[in-house]
């Protein structure tokens, strides 16, 4: 490479491998493929997380010439902030001077720690971002969020570097306030985070977002704001690596004590307010009313963590015909294997304000395993991207009969023998190495624009 322009970009991101869970493969993916188009990465990393998934896994997709830099934080353990938290498990459980407390302790946390507790990883990690940076020269930041302080982390870098500052939302910040668990936002609290987005955007030279309608809504708050930052979607993806080889393998079923011919409907991933399972259980509950001899050929397998109202509501299947599987979180390479072993994959979006902008992310490995999806979903961003696909089935959360009728449908298919096994599936647009160049191409354009002082390898 001698002679040759190095470019390096620092990536702000709480989340990072060894840190599990979906909102972690997007920058973890982007770190593994800017090599190939010119760009290396840092990273600046949280070195004690508080968080409730780990998946050593994820490590192998991090390039050598990574170099990471790893900040503690002061905030507690996550079994500490779980212990108070409104939504876990048991919590609505014991005394009522035990709830009152915990409400307490969550009103005063939400106070202070704006906008969130992973502001006590600020301090040091704009210390060690700073050391960084002084230490090896980059081009571009991007900070990732949530949390959402880690927009304000990298718009302070960037004010003291003088780099130019991309700051990617991989779910927007209102929303993500309106529907969290445990966030409770106040009158006063929304507008101590309204001047906070308002900072950080206007430290921005582009705003990134997971789908056009979200950039577009982004870009709406930045110009509200003063801010001239350009909004532009990168749609979130999947590595075909995860998933190599799936073509030659068996799709053999785990039995988990049902049997191996009932019609296996995986969900993987976190069930919490913004993709309620309660609409599906009520179809469920309607279907099995008028057709119990269908249902009872149906297995719902639910992998990952579920809030304390949605278990409740995955407890409603409970005398049905149907079988329910409820596995803990489980890591990428089992998640892979499940989705690919289902007969066919649950995607959930709630139906409230601004939702239909929405795209989770682990609709896309959904789409890797070639398996039939069946989405219940108001209409948007997420039905674009999956109405073409081979037997997608489309319902939206408030039409109950509609769910009932299309997963009725959808079993009978199962009954005769019919599959979409054969099925020609068009994804190449989805490949994380192919939303990385739109992202290399989008951060050469900034550097060039920015009139970055161009920098030669020293080897």
């Amino acid at each position: 490479m001698s002679g040759q322009i190095v470019k390096r970009a620092l990536f702000v991101s709480y989340a990072f491998p060894p840190v599990g869970g979906v909102g972690v493969h997007r920058v973890t993916k982007f770190v593994k493929y800017l090599p190939e188009f010119g760009w290396r990465c840092s990273v600046l990393t949280v070195d004690n997380p508080s968080v409730p998934l780990f998946d050593e896994s994820l490590c192998r997709d991090i390039p050598p010439s990574t170099i990471i830099r790893r900040a503690k934080t002061l905030e507690p353990s996550y079994a500490a902030k779980n212990s108070v938290s409104a939504s876990a498990s048991g919590a609505s459980k014991g005394g009522m001077f035990s709830r009152l407390a915990k409400g307490v302790v969550r009103k005063i946390a939400n106070t202070v720690l704006q906008p969130d507790s992973q502001i006590l990883w600020r301090r040091d990690a704009l210390k060690e971002g700073m050391r960084l940076l002084n230490e090896i020269p980059h081009d571009v930041i991007i900070a990732t969020a949530p949390p959402f302080s880690s927009l304000l982390l990298g718009a302070t870098l960037a004010k003291k570097s003088g780099l130019p500052l991309v700051l990617d939302y991989r779910d927007e910040w209102g929303i993500s306030n309106a529907y969290w668990e445990n966030k409770g936002q106040g009158l006063i609290s929304n507008w101590i985070q309204t001047r906070m987005q308002n900072h950080a955007l206007k430290a921005a030279r582009v705003l990134l977002a997971t789908t056009p309608s979200s950039a577009a809504a982004v870009g709406e708050l930045a110009a509200a704001a003063g801010s001239t930052a350009v909004p532009r979607s990168i749609y979130n993806g999947f590595d075909p690596d995860d998933f190599a080889g799936w073509e030659t393998q068996s799709r053999a079923k785990v039995d988990y004590g049902n049997g191996t011919n009932r019609y296996r409907m995986a969900f993987i991933g976190t069930l919490w307010a913004l993709n309620s399972i309660e609409p599906f259980v009520e179809g469920i509950t309607q279907l099995a009313r008028s057709a119990p001899q269908l249902v009872e050929q149906l297995e719902l397998v639910f992998a990952g963590r579920r809030t304390a109202e949605q278990e409740a509501m995955v407890d409603r299947l409970q005398g049905l015909p149907c079988a329910v599987v409820r596995l803990p979180f489980v890591d990428h390479d089992a998640a892979v294997h499940l989705m690919r072993s289902a007969d066919g994959l649950l995607l959930l979006n709630s139906d409230f304000p601004h939702t239909h902008r929405i795209i989770g992310a682990k609709t896309y490995e959904y789409m890797a395993a070639r398996r039939p999806m069946f989405v219940v979903a108001p209409k948007g961003d997420l039905w674009d991207v999956v109405v073409n696909l081979p037997g997608t089935t489309l319902c939206e959360p408030s039409q109950i009969g509609q769910i009932s009728e299309r997963l009725g449908l959808v079993l009978e298919r199962h009954r005769c023998g019919s599959n979409d096994d054969d099925a020609i599936w068009d994804i190449a647009r989805f490949e994380r190495r192919n939303l990385t160049e739109e992202l290399a191409d989008l951060l050469d354009e900034l550097v060039t624009s920015s009139l970055t002082t161009p920098k030669v390898a020293l080897c």
